[in-house]
C-alpha cells in the first residue's frame, strides 16, 4: 500500500504532466494556452506538495508566527492608550474640593490599532473564567494594595468586598484570600523595598514553586527614606537577575519544563507596577514634599529604565504604567498627591487582564 508521501507525489505528477502535455500539443495553435496552463498547474502543484517538504512548511509556519508575534507586540504597546473623562458631580461641594466631587470614567482610545486588538473591560464572569484556578500574587507598597482592591472588586460581591477591605488595609501586613467559586488564590505581600521583592523571588526559587501571575512594584519608600536613585537602580538590577534565574528557560528548569522537583511547568506572567505621578504640593507631610520631588521621581524612573527589568527594555516584566494613568486622570483623581482614586487602579487591572488574554492567545 502506497504511503501518503508516495501517493501525493504520484498524484502531483499526474496533475502536472498530463495537462501540460495536452497543452503542448496545442502549442502551435495557441501559445497563450500553454503559458497560462503551465502557470496555473505549477501553482496548484506547489500547494499540493508544500505539506510534503518540511523546510517549506516550516518556512510558511515561521512567517505566520512572525505575523502573530508582530500583532501581539502591537497590542501590548497599545494597552495604555486610554482616555479619561473627569467632570464635576451634580452635588459638587465647592467648600470641600477633593476628588470625591468628581466623576471619573476611562475608555480605550478609538484608533485603528486599538480597535484591531479588541480590548475589553472584563465583567465578573469573564474575569472568573480567565483567572479560574490561578494563583495571583501582588507584592509591594500601598500602591499594590489599591491594585489588589480593584482586582478583588471584579471577583467578589459587595459583602465579601467589605470584609476584604478591612483585612487588606491593616498597616504593613500581608493578606491572603481564596475565592472558592473560581478556585483563585490571591496573596498580597507587604514588600515596600526592592530588596524585599528580591527576597520573595529567591524564596520561590528555593521552594521550586511560584504564582501564575506575579505583580511587583517598589520605589516610593526608597525615595522617601533612602532618597538615592543610584542605590535604587542597583537594587533593581539585583531583582532582575533573581527573576531571570527563576524563569523556566534557565538551565535549572530546562526549556521544556522542570528537570527535577515539583515546580510548575508554566512560566509566570510577570508585571511591574510603576510609580504614580507625584504632585508635590499635595503631599501630606513636609518630609514627603522635601524628598519626593519631580527631579527625584525622574531620576528613579531613569534607573528603572536603565535596569532593563521591563520588557520594553529587554527585561522579564511588563509595565503597568500607573505613572501615565495617574497623570492622564489628573489632579482631580487624588487627595494626597500620591494615592489615586480606585478608577486608576481599575484601569491598570484591566490592562493586566487584557495582557493575559494576549499572552494566552484568547478572546472572550
Amino acid at each position: 500500500m502506497l504511503g501518503a508521501v508516495q501517493l501525493g507525489l504520484f498524484a502531483a505528477c499526474v496533475v502536472l504532466f498530463v495537462p501540460m502535455g495536452m497543452a503542448g500539443w496545442h502549442l502551435s495553435r495557441n501559445k497563450m494556452l500553454f503559458f497560462s496552463g503551465a502557470l496555473f498547474i505549477t501553482l496548484a502543484v506547489g500547494v499540493h506538495l508544500t505539506p510534503y517538504f518540511p523546510s517549506v512548511s516550516d518556512f510558511v509556519t515561521s512567517v505566520s508566527s512572525i505575523v502573530v508575534l508582530d500583532d501581539r507586540d502591537s497590542c501590548f504597546s497599545s494597552l495604555h492608550e486610554i482616555d479619561w473623562e473627569v467632570k464635576a458631580r451634580p452635588d459638587f461641594n465647592p467648600l470641600s474640593n477633593n476628588s470625591v466631587n468628581y466623576e471619573k470614567s476611562w475608555y480605550w482610545r478609538r484608533s485603528s490599532s486599538v480597535d484591531s486588538c479588541e480590548f475589553q473591560k472584563l465583567k465578573r464572569p469573564d474575569v472568573a473564567d480567565l483567572l479560574n484556578g490561578s494563583w495571583v500574587m501582588v507584592a509591594g507598597d500601598s500602591q499594590a494594595r489599591f491594585f489588589v482592591l480593584s482586582l478583588l472588586n471584579l471577583v467578589l460581591d459587595s459583602n465579601q468586598m467589605e470584609l476584604a477591605r478591612g483585612s487588606l488595609f491593616k498597616r504593613h501586613s500581608n493578606y491572603q484570600i481564596v475565592v472558592d467559586e473560581i478556585g483563585m488564590k490571591l496573596d498580597f505581600i507587604w514588600a515596600p523595598y526592592t530588596t524585599n521583592l528580591t527576597d520573595l523571588v529567591m524564596g520561590f526559587k528555593q521552594k521550586r514553586n511560584y504564582p501564575d501571575v506575579l505583580v511587583m512594584g517598589s520605589g516610593l519608600w526608597h525615595m522617601l527614606h533612602i532618597t538615592n536613585a543610584s542605590d535604587y537602580g542597583v537594587s533593581l538590577q539585583l531583582l532582575r537577575s533573581s527573576i531571570t534565574s527563576l524563569l523556566p528557560i534557565s538551565p535549572e528548569f530546562g526549556t521544556d519544563g522542570p528537570v527535577t522537583g515539583s515546580v510548575s511547568v508554566r512560566s509566570p506572567h510577570l508585571f511591574w507596577l510603576g510609580l504614580p505621578t507625584l504632585i508635590n504640593s499635595m503631599l501630606n507631610t513636609e518630609k514627603k514634599r522635601e524628598k519626593m520631588t519631580d527631579l527625584m521621581r525622574v531620576a528613579y524612573e531613569r534607573e528603572l529604565k536603565e535596569s532593563q527589568i521591563l520588557q520594553q527594555f529587554g527585561g522579564p516584566l511588563q509595565l503597568l504604567d500607573i505613572g501615565s494613568l495617574s497623570w492622564n486622570c489628573g489632579i482631580r483623581c487624588t487627595d494626597d498627591g500620591m494615592h489615586y482614586d480606585g478608577v486608576v487602579y481599575e484601569a491598570a487591572v484591566h490592562i493586566l487582564l487584557n495582557a493575559l488574554l494576549i499572552e494566552s492567545h484568547q478572546k472572550l
